[in-house]
């Protein structure tokens, strides 16, 4: 049987508790009991995300969360979603540059098929994975980087100001999504290979929260899961760090048809888990958390030269985290003149720091966040699982919201003097073009069709 330990409710957890387990073959369990509502949420990480990729197989780990729900040995193609959701529960899966999960919310007495459901696809998906699943899921996720990349206004920004910020040949130089020739140059053998190495019991951490017997979870966990081998070919990633500071302003200007001009920018800051990221955090809330940032009042209610104007923390653990600026032109409003307002915010704030007030709003802010994130059983399930894969310690979820009080605003002003400066960051400015103009012979035809 998996070993574990009690539970015991951390200082500042809130009154939440955890237990750990580990099964023989190296899957890491945690759970949660929370008996508040009759459900129970089912998180399955697995540590394999964009940065684990090779040149010119890039989107395999967001090509295989699709392929995850096309079958396995004992659930026929469309099956898992028909199962839970005629179980009356709620499913999906996401890929990250670090990580790969898939999640189930269901009501507490179906969390059995659950975890059924999770251990068969780990076990035997090679089983039903063939060239026609392949194609299909191939096919889903281009269309997928079509819709929501390629073909929306601004939708290639994040893309853009990823590689621009992450030199050629880092890790996180591309994103999760892959580019279409890597997509088309993926073969069903490097599909089977991709799994067969990441997707083991001793790659994985299942998390388990909500209205559960833990003797009994732990006993279904086992009986599923317990007999799936482990793997051992997993290389490590490569190394993501960086000097603290890009060293120069890194800029790229994008003509496109968009709706407005608009200035994007994207600050190296520190890795996730570390006391000057949630420093890091807390100086992002005060400059560009909401409308009562200074970005906002300052832009938006003030000049009126930006309709919006947000600052927020992408939380990057194996690589500096990305400060990410993005403000939408008012009317006719040149993008220098954005520009030069927010760098002389930005001066300001490095120079004198947030006020008592800008703290005290900022840190019940992040605490809000927190709460929301731990206060449905799903996200709890997803925070443990996340602090376990990528800081090996599923307990740190339940007191995260503490560190972030303790941060100083001499921390805050700290890391803003340091980070948020000019010759480190990347920025991206989009231009917009005209309409390309209509073909008259296509639009005839279209309205001779429409009269018929």
């Amino acid at each position: 049987m998996p070993m574990g330990h009690t539970a015991t409710a951390q200082a500042g957890s809130g009154g939440l508790t955890a237990t750990e387990h580990r099964l023989a073959n190296g899957l890491r369990v945690v759970l949660s009991e929370d008996h508040l509502t009759p459900v129970a949420a089912v998180c399955l990480w697995y540590d394999v995300g964009s940065r684990h990729e090779v040149k010119g197989r890039t989107g395999l780990a967001h090509l295989f969360e699709h392929l995850m729900f096309q079958g396995s040995a004992q659930v026929k193609g469309n099956g898992h979603f028909e199962l839970v959701q005629g179980a009356g529960g709620s499913l999906n899966g996401t890929t990250s540059f670090e990580r790969t999960n898939y999640f189930e919310t269901m009501p507490a007495h179906q969390l059995e098929l659950a975890l059924w459901l999770e251990a068969d696809r780990m076990g035997s998906l090679l089983a039903a994975l063939d060239e026609e699943s392949m194609e299909n899921q191939r096919d889903v996720v281009k269309n997928e980087r079509r819709q929501r990349y390629d073909n929306v206004p601004y939708g290639t920004a994040f893309e853009k100001l990823t590689a621009l910020a992450y030199p050629e040949g880092h890790p996180y130089h591309h994103t999760p999504i892959g580019s279409m020739a890597d997509l088309d140059a993926a073969t069903l053998e490097d599909a089977r290979a991709f799994f067969r190495t990441y997707y083991a019991p001793n790659n994985a951490v299942l998390s388990v929260v909500g209205d559960i017997d833990p003797e009994q979870t732990l006993a279904w966990i086992e009986k599923y899961f317990g007999s799936i081998a482990s793997h051992d070919g997993k290389q490590p990633p490569r190394d993501g760090s960086l000097p603290d500071v890009m060293g120069g302003e890194l800029r790229e200007v994008v003509e496109e048809e968009v709706p407005a001009r608009a200035l994007m920018a994207a600050y190296r800051l520190p890795e996730d888990g570390t006391r000057a990221c949630d420093a890091a955090d807390l100086a992002l809330t005060v400059l560009g958390g909401g409308e009562s940032s200074r970005l906002y009042n300052r832009l938006v209610r003030r000049d009126r030269t930006a309709v919006a104007a947000g600052f927020g923390l992408l939380r990057l653990s194996g690589a500096p985290s990305l400060g990410w600026l993005d403000v939408k032109t008012s009317g006719d409003v040149e993008v220098p003149v954005i520009e030069t307002a927010i760098d002389e915010e930005l001066a300001r704030f490095a120079e004198e720091g947030p006020t008592a007030e800008e703290m005290e709003r900022a840190q019940a802010q992040l605490e809000r966040e927190w709460l929301d994130r731990l206060g449905t059983v799903a996200g709890r399930a997803d925070e443990l699982c996340r602090y376990a894969v990528l800081f090996g310690d599923p307990q740190l979820a339940l007191t995260a919201v503490q560190r972030v009080l303790e941060v100083t605003a001499e921390e805050v002003q700290e890391v803003a003097k340091a980070r948020l400066r000019p010759d480190n960051r990347a920025v991206l400015v989009y231009e917009p073009t005209a309409p390309a103009p209509a073909d008259e012979t296509d639009a005839s035809d279209e309205n001779e069709e429409a009269a018929k």
